[in-house]
């Protein structure tokens, strides 16, 4: 028999594993064009980037398909039950557009809920307050899922609480993302276990499901006491909330509380994840007070990339499709696949008043320079893009005409789109509409109108900059 030396045997391990990625790329492929520099790079430069597959390639987080498959009977079960105890907008006030929002809640696999009471917390400082006054008035068990989580002041506050209500008899469950929380010291999980809390971490520094898969995050932001209130939206446990960020500019962010039936779909998005990580399914109340101080119809939608249907993406073509005099949309990144800015080109090209509200200072250099790359085709179809002003601007907030508005994690860029778990809290209040509308014509008036010149009158580097920074859009 022939001799073969190890570094051929290596070499054909290699052109061997980039083919099994190939074909894994074209039965499961999103995007033409990725799947494309995927195979191509893999043919030509499979030893750098095969590596680079295994960590960043993959669009479907199969683990967590499977996982959610396991235990899909017992979810089913939840939602099931969730749905027979809500009924779906059917209002009169509200047929003219019922198609719209149903497809929203099929997205969602879950029903609106009516009977809500929801209030707007517009920085740090409110949410934090509300987020530390409904854990200390927790009775039976709370819930925390959060992306970014620090040991600073706001983090050593949370665990203080969170080890005093677990003295008290209160359960804890405390989920959080590996990869945004990567700073988080082991003695400040350690401590949390050792007072009694359940905790885990999501993603595949999970050792137990470890698929080599760095590009998948768990962004969202819940908390849940009770069963009974609920919060999300885009503010994570961390000092630079209360009020500073990079060079002590102001962080500007957006965060809701709900109280109701409407909690329950949080719970199950957050029970969803917390199976993918743990494995178990703790008992927790199903049935909710419904008489609250509201009567508000929300839906909660969670989206990420273990859905059958890119639902984030659909979620924002939804919006800005069926907008008839307006749609804003504030977010922190602006990069845009094209359906998403052809949409939103022919909503302004039908009268609709397209507002993007994007940040003047951003924590990503790189995605802040790649939406300059945008101004022209937007400006020409008559998109308007505002830079605001006094700091950071962190929100994700949607505004669709006077009809609904949308709070929750969800960037408009292709990592919330394709790779982020998300969450978003939808509401349907005309008062929850008016506080949101009041918002965001402050911030505003608060912001820099940009125009053409502002990426024309730049100099020929930085719009070649520009233009290639968005050419990396799929992975940022």
């Amino acid at each position: 028999m022939p001799e073969f030396s190890p570094i051929a045997v290596i070499v054909a391990l290699v052109y061997v594993a980039s083919l099994v990625c190939i074909y894994r790329i074209l039965m499961t492929y999103r995007t033409a064009q990725g799947a494309l520099a995927w195979v191509f790079a893999l043919l030509a430069l499979p030893w750098v980037t095969l590596p680079l597959f295994l960590l960043i390639g993959r669009s479907r987080f199969g683990g967590y398909i499977k996982a959610r498959r396991i235990g899909d009977e017992t979810l089913t079960n939840l939602l099931n039950r969730f749905e027979q105890q809500e009924t779906s907008l059917r209002s009169p006030a509200h047929e003219h557009f019922s198609d719209e929002l149903q497809v929203l809640s099929k997205l969602a696999r879950q029903p609106f809920t009516e009977g809500n009471h929801s209030t707007l917390l517009r920085d740090g400082e409110a949410t934090f307050d509300a987020l530390f006054d409904c854990m200390e008035n927790a009775q039976h068990y709370i819930l925390l899922e959060f992306y970014i989580v620090r040991s600073d002041r706001v983090g050593q506050r949370i665990k203080s609480i969170l080890e005093r209500k677990l003295a008290e008899g209160v359960e804890v469950w405390f989920l959080h993302d590996n990869i945004g929380s990567f700073g988080l010291p082991r003695k400040y999980i350690r401590e949390l276990t050792q007072a009694g809390a359940h905790t885990a971490a999501f993603g595949d520094g999970n050792v137990r499901r470890w698929r080599f898969q760095m590009n998948f995050r768990n962004h969202r932001k819940i908390l849940v006491c009770d069963g009974q209130v609920g919060f999300v939206g885009g503010i994570n446990l961390a000092d630079e909330y209360l009020g500073s960020a990079m060079d002590q500019e102001p962080w500007r962010d957006t965060h809701c509380r709900i109280e109701g039936p409407a909690v329950t779909g949080l719970q199950l998005a957050w029970l969803e994840d917390w199976n993918w990580a743990s494995d178990t399914f703790p008992e927790l109340n199903w049935a909710p007070r419904f008489k609250t101080p509201g009567d508000e119809r929300i839906l909660i939608l969670p989206t990420g990339p273990a859905d059958s249907w890119e639902s984030c993406t659909l979620f924002f073509l939804n919006c800005i499709n069926n907008a008839r005099e307006r749609v804003w949309i504030a977010s922190p990144y602006f990069v845009p696949d094209v359906q998403v800015m052809n949409a939103l080109q022919l909503a302004a090209l039908r009268g609709i008043d397209v507002r993007i509200l994007i940040p003047e200072k951003s924590d990503s250099r790189i995605i802040g320079l790649a939406a300059y790359s945008y101004l022209v085709q937007a400006c020409q179809a008559g998109i308007q893009i505002y830079r605001y002003q006094p700091g950071f601007m962190h929100q994700k907030v949607i505004l669709v005409d006077d009809r609904y508005t949308a709070v929750g994690t969800a960037n408009l860029d292709n990592r919330s789109m394709r790779l982020n778990f998300e969450i978003t809290a939808i509401n349907t209040s005309g008062t929850f509409v008016e506080e949101v509308d009041a918002m965001l014509t402050e911030d505003f008036e608060q912001s820099h109108l940009m125009d053409e010149r502002d990426y024309r009158d730049r100099s020929l580097a930085f719009r070649i900059t520009c233009r290639a920074i968005r050419l990396a859009a799929p992975l940022l």
